[in-house]
Parts: structure tokens; C-alpha cells; sequence
């Protein structure tokens, strides 16, 4: 499919509190720090710009405008397809708030400024799986990482048949999507913290995580009819999908992977 119909958020800002990154690098925002020397969100942005479904990004970032005031993210502000969208301080509020202003904008498919591996295998894999769920998630198991990068420590999603860590990549598939950001506002801050977003989804759910009788596809489904959608784990297949640029030690193995493929 090449008709270009499709909208990527590209969630670009800062989280409360300094950032490791960014806070060696001395820049202000992590998504400037800079991967075999180019700013992270450079890689981002121009796979996604590149994707054949892709016709439009938007930038979410509190000051946006900084983010492409570095010569190498100059572009993005001239570039007909991105949009750059002054957020507030959390992920939830921003795209809700966003929905409410293009309400005729979904589905849409929201990345991170840190997803630096993306690529197109990637998000065609992602795009097959969704379906026609109103919300879904990539997610990595853990064997497929450890395969290829043993080195390469994330945080884990224990469930019935395997552990998995998600890939940054996320789907809003329609208003349903709206109902599940407003009640998932209220426990965005404990997204690391498996426990508690399993309280907050229901004992039933906190059962099946603690007892690991759930698989992660039965997890999620029941969370989203929790939440009050139809919600979806994608299985994606590539180790490079989950590792992001958290820690200095990403950074060193995203450098190598790059390396490898011919980047930056």
C-alpha cells in the first residue's frame, strides 16, 4: 500500500525531571542527543517520512520549535508533511488534547524520539498486526532480544509463556482510543511498573500478572475491556525493535547496530 493516508505522532518532549542523556550530552532535550552524530529524532523522523503510508508526522515536544533550531533538525520545520505541536507536560493529556482539536485524525500511530532503530520492516510488521484494535502496542519477547543482543538489559512485562518489552510503537485506531487515554492519564507515571498498572486495570488482571496464568495477548485484551477498547499486543520479531535510547549503554549498542546497517 502506497497511498500515504496515514498520521505518526512523534512524542518528542521531556519528562519531569532531568534526563541522563541529555544531562551528559549538556543539551536541554533528549531527543537532540546525538547517535553516531546525528540527533536522535533525526533517525525517527526520517523513517517515518520515508514509510510509504506515512503522509503526515506531528511533533509533540513543550517547545518544539527548539527541537528544530539545531541544524540537523532544520528540516523538519520546512517540511511539508510535519507539523510541530506544542505539548504539555504529560504523554495522555498532549494526544487527548490533540484528538479534541483533529478530531477526524485517527487512526494514528505514535512513536517515541528515542525509537532510533525504526525502520520500515519494522512498522510494516507493526501496521500488519494492529487489526482493528482500538488501541495496541509492539511488544519484543525477551528470547527474540537475548538472541541477538544478550548485552542488552530492558524492562520486563513477565506473563504466561515469556516476558516482553514494548517497542515504542503504539496504535490509536479510533474514538474508543480516546475513553482508554483519559482513564490511562491517571497511571501514566507507573508505565515501568507492572504491579501497579495491573492494580489500576482490576484485580482480575493483578491476579493473572502475579500468578503468570495470563498470556501477554490474554493480559492486554482483558486491560482493554478494562479500559473499555479493544485492545492488542503486536508481536514484533526483530530484537532491534525494543531497544531505545535510555541509557549510555544503548547508546553504545544503537551506535553498533547503526554501524552495522551502513548508518548513520
Amino acid at each position: 500500500m502506497n497511498d500515504r493516508s496515514l498520521t505518526a505522532i512523534l512524542l518528542a518532549g521531556s519528562r519531569p525531571g532531568a534526563d541522563p542523556l541529555a544531562s551528559a550530552a549538556g543539551i536541554a532535550w533528549k531527543a537532540l542527543v546525538p547517535i553516531s552524530g546525528r540527533p536522535m529524532i533525526d533517525y525517527v523522523a526520517r523513517a517515518l517520512i520515508a514509510h510509504p503510508r506515512i503522509g503526515r508526522i506531528i511533533v509533540m515536544a513543550q517547545q518544539p520549535e527548539e527541537l528544530v533550531a539545531d541544524p540537523q533538525t532544520a528540516w523538519m520545520a520546512k517540511h511539508a508533511a510535519i507539523t510541530l505541536y506544542a505539548s504539555g507536560a504529560g504523554i495522555s493529556q498532549s494526544l487527548l488534547e490533540w484528538m479534541e482539536s483533529e478530531p477526524d485524525s485517527l487512526p494514528v500511530l505514535v512513536t517515541t524520539a528515542d525509537n532510533v532503530l525504526l525502520d520500515a520492516r519494522v512498522i510494516d510488521a507493526f501496521l500488519a498486526g494492529v487489526g482493528d484494535a482500538d488501541i495496541a502496542a509492539g511488544m519484543v519477547e525477551r528470547t527474540t532480544l537475548m538472541r541477538a543482543y544478550p548485552e542488552s538489559r530492558r524492562t520486563w512485562l513477565k506473563s504466561r509463556g515469556g516476558a516482553w518489552s514494548g517497542a515504542n510503537l503504539f496504535w490509536l485506531g479510533g474514538v474508543n482510543a480516546k475513553h482508554a487515554l483519559q482513564k490511562w492519564r491517571a497511571i501514566e507515571q507507573d508505565r515501568k511498573k507492572g504491579w501497579k498498572i495491573a492494580l489500576a486495570l482490576g484485580p482480575l488482571l493483578l491476579l493473572g500478572a502475579g500468578l503468570r496464568v495470563l498470556s501477554i495477548h490474554a493480559g492486554i485484551a482483558r486491560a482493554g475491556r478494562a479500559l473499555g477498547v479493544n485492545a492488542r499486543v503486536v508481536p514484533l520479531p526483530f530484537a532491534e525493535a525494543c531497544i531505545d535510547a535510555d541509557k549510555p549503554e544503548d547508546v553504545t549498542l544503537i551506535e553498533r547496530i547503526l554501524a552495522r546497517r551502513g548508518g548513520p
